[in-house]
Formats: C-alpha cells, sequence, structure tokens
C-alpha cells in the first residue's frame, strides 16, 4: 500500500497543470446557466425589505396594518415574527436579521414584506409606520475611541484588538541610520459584483429548502435554520449560479435567505427576494477602511532594525469578520521581510458607517499598500534601487516571520520572484529611462511585492470534505463542500480528481453545492478552495482507485502496487500490455459489488498561536508574490493610464493555467479600481455612491497589457503541489502602482484612491 501511495505522488502528471476548459464555461456563455433570479415556482410571493431612514435611531413603534390590508399581499413581518433566533454573527452574534429596538446603519432591515408582485410589494413598504428617536453618528473610527462617544454596541466601540511584540523596537530604532513615519489611508470599497445579492426559499412539510447566491452555503444554513427555530437537517440550502462574489455574498447572502425563508415559511408559498443594486450597495458590508501608522528604521546598507506599527480599522456597524481581518494584517503587516525587532498594535472598531467584513485579500490589500509604500520611501532615503532594498530584507528559507515564525516545509520564492521579477521587466533600463523624462506625459515604473499565509490559519479549524463515485460505466461524479464562486474551483477540482484516477477531465461530473449532499468544509474564502477542496477530493479519489487496483491486479495477474492508472487506460507498469479500460475495470468492480465510492477528508496541518504574545505559527504554508506596474501620468490633468502589469506568483503548482491566468487578469482589475477608482463614498454615515455611475470601476478599454509569470514552487503538503491564487492576484496591485506614479511625478500619494485631484495637488506642492 506504501509503495502505491509513493508511486502516485511522483508519477509524471497528465491532467493536472495542462489548460483545460472551464466545466461550466458553455452553459454561461450560451445563456443555459441559471441563476437565482431565473428560478420560479408555482405560486411563488416576491418579497422586498424595509430598511431604516436613520444611520443610528431607536425603533419606538412599528405600524403594520395599512400595509397588510392592501390588495395583493400575502404577509408582512417584522422582528417580533421571528420563531428561533434573533441574532447572528460569524465571531459575534450583535447583528439581527430584523433590527428589534435599534437601528445601527441605514442597511437595517426593520420589516418584510410579501406579495403577488414584486411592485404591490414595494407599494407596501410605504405604507409600513415606523417611530424613531434619532441618535448621534458615529462617522469616524478615531471618534468611536473617544470616551465621550456614543456607544453602538452595549459593550462599547472596540470590536477587536491585537499586539504583536518581537525583539525590542527602542533598541532597533537606536540601530538605525535612518527612521521615517509615515501614515497612510485606504478607503471602503464595494464589492460591486455584477449580480445582486437573491434567494428563493419554498417551504415545505419537512422544513424549507432555499436557492441563493451565497458562496457558503453551509453558513447560509445555519443563519437560516437558526432564525426558523429548525434542526439543520430540515434546511437545505442549494447555491444557484454566482454572478460574482469577492468575498462579499456571505453574511449578506445569509440575511437575505434568512428573510425569504421566514416569508415563505410563513406565506406557505415561495419566495423570491432580489436586491436592487442600489439596496444591495446601501446593505452589503464592505472592505474596511484603515489608517496605517508606520514607523521603520534601517542602516545605512538597507537592513531594517525596527518596525513600530499602529492600525485602526472601521469596522462599520456589525463585527461579522472584522476580528479575522484585522488578524490577518497585524501578522502581514511587516511584509515579506526579516525584522528583528518589531512592534505592532492594531484595532478595529464599531460605527454607524457600513459594516464591513470578507473582501477580496481580506486584510492584505491595505498593509500591503502601506509596507511597501514606505519600502520606496525608504529606498530613496538611503539612496538604494527599491528592489535591491527588498532583495536585501527578504525571506528565504529558515527566515523568521514577525510573529517569530520559522518558514520551512515549503520553498520560500520571495528573493526567486523579486529576482525573476527585475529581469522580465527591464526594471533598471526603464527605471534609467524614466529619469529623464520631458513634456505632460510622464512615465513611470514600480514595484511592490507580498507573502500570503495560505487558508484559514489560526483564524479557526480548516477542514474540507468530497465524496468521489465512479458509476457501473466508469463515468465519475465528485461533490465537494467548496464551493464553485466563479473562480473555476469545478473546474480545477475536476483536474485534480481526474488526475488522482488517471482519467480525462470529460470522465467527471462535478455536483453543484448542495448541503444535502457533502459535510460542511468551511467558507470558500482566504485562497483555500484549491489547496483545502483538492486535498478532499484527491485522498477520496485515491480511496477508489485503491479499490479498483485490488481488482485490476487479479485481472491483470500482477500486485495491486503495480496497477497504473493512465488515460483512461489501466496498466501493468512491469508490463503495459496487459491492461484493461477505465470503463471496463469500473464494469467489472460493479459486477462484484464493490463500492466504488468514498469520503475525503483534508485537514490542515496543526498550528500554535498566542494571542497574548502575538506570536506563533500563523499559517501551516505560505505563497508569495510581486507586481510591477508602469503608467503613464498626464501632468496638465493628473490622470494616470496603467499601461502594463506584471504579475509574478509563486502559487504552488499551477493546476489550470487558463484558469490561473483568469483570476491574475480579474486580480489587477480589482487592484486598479483600488488604486485609482474605486471609493464608497459617505457623510456623516449617509452613502453616497449607491450606483454604478458614481462608484467608479474600471472599464474595459482602460485595462493595461496584463503579463502573468508563475513560478512554480509545488507544496508537499498540497495536492500535486497546488497552494492558491485567488487573492494574492490582487493584493500588490495598488502599491505597485502608487510607487510608479511617484517615479513618473516625484508625488508620493499615501492615501487611496490616487485621485487627479491628489496629484495635481502634490504637483502645486512640490
Amino acid at each position: 500500500m506504501k509503495a502505491f501511495l509513493i508511486e502516485e505522488s511522483v508519477k509524471k502528471l497528465e491532467v493536472v497543470g495542462k489548460p483545460v476548459n472551464r466545466v461550466d464555461a458553455l452553459d454561461k456563455v450560451t445563456g443555459a446557466a441559471k441563476y437565482t433570479a431565473d428560478l420560479y415556482f408555482p405560486g411563488m410571493l416576491y418579497g422586498k425589505t424595509l430598511r431604516s431612514r436613520y444611520p443610528h435611531a431607536l425603533i419606538r413603534g412599528i405600524k403594520i396594518g395599512e400595509a397588510e390590508k392592501l390588495p395583493g399581499v400575502a404577509v408582512v413581518l417584522t422582528a417580533k415574527d421571528i420563531p428561533g433566533e434573533k441574532r447572528f454573527g460569524v465571531v459575534i452574534k450583535d447583528q439581527e436579521v430584523l433590527v428589534s429596538s435599534k437601528a445601527r446603519y441605514l442597511g437595517d432591515g426593520l420589516a418584510l414584506v410579501a406579495a403577488v408582485t414584486e411592485e404591490i410589494a414595494e407599494e407596501a413598504l410605504k405604507l409600513i409606520k415606523i417611530e424613531y428617536k434619532p441618535l448621534p453618528v458615529v462617522s469616524s473610527p478615531l471618534e468611536a475611541l473617544k470616551e465621550e462617544s456614543p456607544k453602538i454596541h452595549e459593550h462599547g466601540n472596540l470590536i477587536k484588538s491585537y499586539r504583536v511584540r518581537k525583539g525590542d523596537v527602542n533598541k532597533g530604532f537606536s540601530e538605525s541610520d535612518v527612521v521615517i513615519e509615515r501614515v497612510y489611508t485606504t478607503q471602503f470599497v464595494d464589492h460591486a459584483y455584477m449580480e445582486p445579492e437573491s434567494a428563493v426559499a419554498v417551504p415545505s412539510h419537512k422544513g424549507v429548502v432555499v436557492y441563493g447566491s451565497m458562496q457558503h452555503p453551509y453558513s447560509t444554513r445555519r443563519v437560516v435554520a437558526s432564525t426558523l427555530g429548525l434542526p439543520l437537517s430540515k434546511v437545505r440550502v442549494i447555491q444557484t449560479n454566482l454572478g460574482g462574489g469577492f468575498g462579499g455574498k456571505d453574511e449578506t447572502a445569509s440575511i437575505i435567505c434568512a428573510r425569504a425563508a421566514l416569508l415563505a415559511v410563513k406565506a406557505n408559498r415561495p419566495v423570491k427576494m432580489v436586491n436592487t443594486r442600489s439596496e444591495s450597495m446601501l446593505e452589503s458590508y464592505k472592505r474596511h477602511p484603515y489608517i496605517m501608522r508606520y514607523r521603520v528604521g534601517v542602516s545605512e546598507k538597507g537592513e531594517i532594525k525596527a518596525m513600530e506599527i499602529n492600525l485602526l480599522a472601521d469596522g462599520g456597524a456589525y463585527a461579522s469578520t472584522s476580528p479575522f481581518v484585522l488578524w490577518r494584517s497585524t501578522v502581514q503587516a511587516t511584509g515579506p521581510y526579516e525584522v528583528p525587532n518589531v512592534e505592532i498594535s492594531s484595532k478595529v472598531v464599531y460605527t454607524n458607517n457600513p459594516y464591513c467584513g470578507a473582501m477580496r485579500g481580506f486584510g492584505s490589500p491595505q498593509v500591503n499598500f502601506a509596507v511597501e509604500s514606505i519600502m520606496d520611501e525608504l529606498a530613496e532615503e538611503i539612496g538604494m534601487d527599491p528592489i535591491e532594498l527588498r532583495l536585501k530584507n527578504a525571506f528565504k528559507n529558515g527566515s523568521e516571520t514577525a510573529t517569530g515564525q520559522v518558514l520551512n516545509g515549503h520553498v520560500v520564492s520571495i528573493r526567486q520572484i523579486l529576482r525573476k521579477a527585475r529581469e522580465t521587466s527591464n526594471w533598471e533600463g526603464k527605471r534609467k529611462l524614466y529619469k529623464v523624462q520631458k513634456g505632460r506625459l510622464r512615465r513611470g515604473i514600480g514595484i511592490a511585492c507580498c507573502y500570503r499565509g495560505v487558508s484559514l490559519g489560526a483564524e479557526g479549524k480548516d477542514f474540507a470534505a468530497a465524496y468521489v463515485n465512479v458509476t457501473e460505466d466508469g463515468g465519475v461524479i465528485v461533490a465537494c463542500g467548496i464551493a464553485e464562486n466563479g473562480q473555476g474551483a469545478k473546474t480545477v477540482l475536476s483536474q485534480i480528481a481526474a488526475e488522482a484516477l488517471g482519467v480525462p477531465v470529460d470522465y467527471i461530473t462535478f455536483l453543484g453545492s448542495d448541503t444535502s449532499i457533502v459535510r460542511d468544509s468551511g467558507p470558500t474564502v482566504a485562497s483555500r478552495g484549491t489547496i483545502m477542496g483538492g486535498g478532499a477530493v484527491k485522498e477520496a479519489a485515491v480511496k477508489v482507485r485503491m479499490k479498483m487496483a485490488e481488482v485490476a491486479a487479479v485481472i491483470l495477474k500482477t500486485q495491486p502496487e503495480k496497477i497504473i492508472f493512465k488515460g483512461g487506460m489501466v496498466y501493468d507498469k512491469e508490463n503495459p500490455e496487459k491492461h484493461i479500460s477505465f470503463k471496463e475495470l469500473a464494469r467489472r468492480c460493479y459486477k462484484k459489488t464493490i463500492n466504488l465510492s468514498s469520503i475525503g477528508w483534508f485537514r490542515a496541518p496543526e498550528i500554535y498561536w498566542d494571542e497574548e504574545t502575538g506570536m506563533g505559527t500563523a499559517y501551516f504554508t505560505w505563497v508569495y508574490s510581486a507586481n510591477v506596474a508602469e503608467v503613464e501620468v498626464n501632468l496638465e490633468t493628473g490622470k494616470v493610464k496603467v499601461l502594463r502589469v506584471y504579475a509574478f506568483h509563486d502559487p504552488g503548482k499551477v493546476v489550470n493555467p487558463k484558469t490561473a491566468k483568469s483570476q491574475v487578469y480579474g486580480g489587477v482589475a480589482m487592484g486598479i479600481g483600488y488604486a485609482l477608482l474605486e471609493d464608497y463614498k459617505l457623510e456623516e454615515c449617509i452613502p453616497k455612491t449607491l450606483n454604478l455611475r458614481s462608484y467608479r470601476l474600471i472599464r474595459a478599454y482602460e485595462m493595461p497589457e496584463v503579463i502573468p509569470v508563475f513560478i512554480e514552487n509545488p507544496d508537499p503538503v498540497a495536492p500535486f503541489g497546488a497552494k492558491s491564487l485567488g487573492e494574492p492576484a490582487t493584493e500588490v496591485v495598488a502599491p505597485a502602482i502608487v510607487n510608479a506614479i511617484y517615479q513618473a511625478t516625484g508625488v508620493r500619494i499615501r492615501s487611496l484612491p490616487v485621485t487627479r485631484d491628489k496629484i495635481l495637488k502634490g504637483l502645486k506642492e512640490r
């Protein structure tokens, strides 16, 4: 058995690493794919939510009588009609499905209506009378920390704080030849997915079935079940095709699914709820804005001696995943650099702004912007090339992180990536060329790099489950607790299953996410889909293959450990002429009543973390990336044009070059928006950008040339060496662009987004 597994692990890969077409591509491009809004059930009603008129107010009374009398209205509900738990939350149960006594931001729902048409439901909302007592708002995290500020929640305005202490920062600064201190800030960002949140709930005598656009069906099931007061077994959640998520369709999706389920059970009819764009942008959680103070000391030779970092994040009205987001920011705040003396203090607080939660990067884009900006500022202070400064301090195998983790067990490739970036981008030649420009159009080149902990890490126990069944005719059915959120998980996991079984990908049928098929595998976040889901799929497939190998060995008169599965054929390693097709072998196994199904279970290696000291093994493995950006800036208008982005990534092993490149293209687009355009504006907690006309996204014609470069160092823990790529693809695009803008203009922007006005102001002050 041991020899069999060794052979499996070292054989040449036949499917993994190949540019396979996405398994869901045809349905999507032909329009055959059904999204939640496309669903219809006989007798279906349409649900709507009444939201608060004030960002902070006591609810003195709700009168629904007139709304109930409107012809076509089936049911009107308020918080008192919720049969189960009224509160939910990923970490802290501080959020209500429907507010009972106090609204904390404008997205809070107060009442629900279900009617025979959407228009009647909207009319009914206008007939609901709410008695408010407006309260003072807390609009900034700095204000939230003040003792005299209003308390948004009974336990105060602090959601979570962390501290990291390593070495002696005072000693480190005293040994430094140059010490600089800077403050960097980032903005609220909306996920702006193409498809707003939606759900359809269908009641049954056993409970309820919910169809929805959500990233984590199991989280949704927990919220729906607790809200209805039902056991999990009575709630079935089926994920429909997702029109974009980027981390945004977890709690927000759970809310709309729970509300639809409440209405459906009460009315005993199917209910559909689909948010409009403005409802989505009002209610959904955002990427956290940060205020980041960095103090860094270096020697004249460029050796980092100390970093002192203070992070303050605006969590908005509810905690959501803020404690986890802040934790990742804290762990990765020093960047991929050896820093002997570190002091990090971080806090995330409540305000009456829209609440913040998971978004692609999950706390990394903010601190990467800060640390990669100050690295360039340090390089200029000591007269050193920015890449040279990074290479001088970058991690290598055996390096110790800010939290005391020794980086081993995988290839620490950040230096390899930086050298590749310098070579591929013609860094030295372009830096020299762009120093001697004239005229109104100026070009610049900039770099930023990062390291990222893979999967959940110390944020929680990490595991995934998968089911593999080989049918009598040799087809393969695969299901996994990891969800397809548009990132290509179905395709990548199909390739892993095909590789493990030695069959073509077209043998695989990958089932959609359904809480009744396979067990909970944690949220599909943190770039964990491939490594965790792939690990589970591979284990299940290998178990099935081992059963088939026993039968094949008898048929081919050899030993099981000598059986090879490849290209849909099964043969004796020492005598390839002795073979049988995979399909025929499956038929023979069924004839012998061999069970060709198995459950795979992949669990992340144990890690250690001490929250008191902020020290420990934060993640069991890491990935490394760098971006080089070239820009052109118009000195008369301040307009920035991104000309080119080189994206260097080590994801372990690239399972599918097509989907990997797609991740990079999408990540770069999102990173450009973060750097230059996207800004969810608020005035005294009231949103001013509730549509995609006022909320500026990058357009297709503004996309630059994107050059993905993959440096592969397979990880021994990961399935076929594959780790992660989804979030690294976007998290250092912004600082690379900002650093390039500085080289082009001499203007250092320390607050995102970089607008024309900021550049023109900087040029005037220069």
